[in-house]
């Protein structure tokens, strides 16, 4: 029976809103290093939990899992070695029992991060009426907090090291749960790699680089000397577009124009292609399409009610930066 598998080692993962119990049959998980923020009373109740069962660690007979893999369309990506979008794997099996989770496998790091995290947020979201965006996040004093978005490389990384180390406090660096206008981030670690924006602080702070991918693995607390916080109001929303050969400035855009980049780059349920995934969790057609419409029009609420800008900006050049963040705090 699943609730005799042999549990190794298990931690409550801090998500602010959100606690999740994540257990294995391992004595260490490398997953536990994308997060920076733990319950100290490992017997901490949980909102949710994950349970990750490697199959070379112990000989689990195939008849205990896999005639009981969830049907969905993600249980079917799970066996074929998809997890999420761009992410995949050793094929695996999962199985979901009410608010728990269970993946049969091997590498299964690859899974927590990549999809658990980002599904239990979104439904986590839709259950309690917030609005789950992929946005990092800072707050310059008593100017609210400004949430950054865009493509892949677009510079949100560097935009928000920037800001937090010149007096901005560190929100969010992937993402972001919103209601009523008020941003709520959500712990992670954060992977910088040595560049021009990360070279000396990598250095500074004597950070070990990750075996295989190379890239350094911190937190905002090692970082920044400013503090984190976990709550804030949304002031502005700024959509990253560095582009070195383009005109440099923080240009103002209207909220349309916003809410329609961030339905495609932002949205959870757009950006991470969680459809299928919030229709199996409602379980009917129309409470899926409401949730849905309730989390557009939450959206569209978000931009209205927020300065839209559309920043191409050299932040490590001081006068820039300078000129930027000024802007952002008026």
């Amino acid at each position: 029976m699943l609730e005799n598998l042999t549990i190794r080692s298990s931690r409550v993962v801090d998500l602010n809103l959100v606690k999740v119990r994540l257990s294995t049959n391992l004595e260490d998980f490398a997953a536990y290093s994308y997060f920076s923020a733990f319950a100290e009373d490992e017997s901490a109740p949980a909102d949710y939990e994950v349970v990750c069962v490697d199959l070379d660690r112990d000989d689990i007979p195939a008849e205990l899992y896999a005639d009981r893999t969830d049907r969905t369309f993600r249980g079917k990506r799970f066996k074929g070695g998809y997890y999420l979008v761009h992410y995949f794997g050793e094929p695996a099996h999962l199985i979901t029992v009410g608010r728990t989770f269970y993946v049969f496998g091997r590498s299964l790091e690859k899974t927590v991060w990549p999809y658990f995290v980002k599904h239990i947020l979104t439904v986590h979201s839709a259950d309690h009426g917030f609005l789950h965006l992929k946005a990092a996040g800072f707050e310059l004093p008593g100017a609210g907090a400004t949430l950054l978005v865009g493509r892949n490389g677009a510079g949100k990384t560097v935009f928000l090291a920037q800001a937090c180390l010149n007096g901005a406090r560190f929100l969010s660096n992937t993402h972001t749960l919103v209601r009523d206008g008020v941003a709520h981030g959500v712990p992670s670690s954060i992977r910088v790699r040595r560049d021009r924006c990360f070279g000396e602080l990598i250095d500074k702070h004597d950070l070990t680089a990750h075996m295989e991918s190379g890239d350094y693995v911190t937190d905002s607390s090692t970082l920044f000397e400013s503090p984190q916080i976990s709550t804030a109001r949304v002031r502005n929303v700024v959509i990253v577009d560095y582009d070195p050969a383009r005109t440099q400035g923080l240009m103002p855009i209207s909220p349309a124009a916003a809410g329609t980049f961030m339905e495609q780059f932002s949205f959870a349920v757009t950006t991470y292609g969680l459809k299928d995934d919030l229709l199996a969790h409602h379980g009917d057609f129309d409470t899926y399409v409401d949730s849905l419409a309730r989390m557009r029009a939450q959206l569209t609420e978000l931009v209205e009610g927020a300065r839209c800008y559309r920043a191409n900006a050299d932040m490590l050049a001081k006068e820039v930066r300078d000129s930027t963040l000024k802007q952002l705090a008026e």
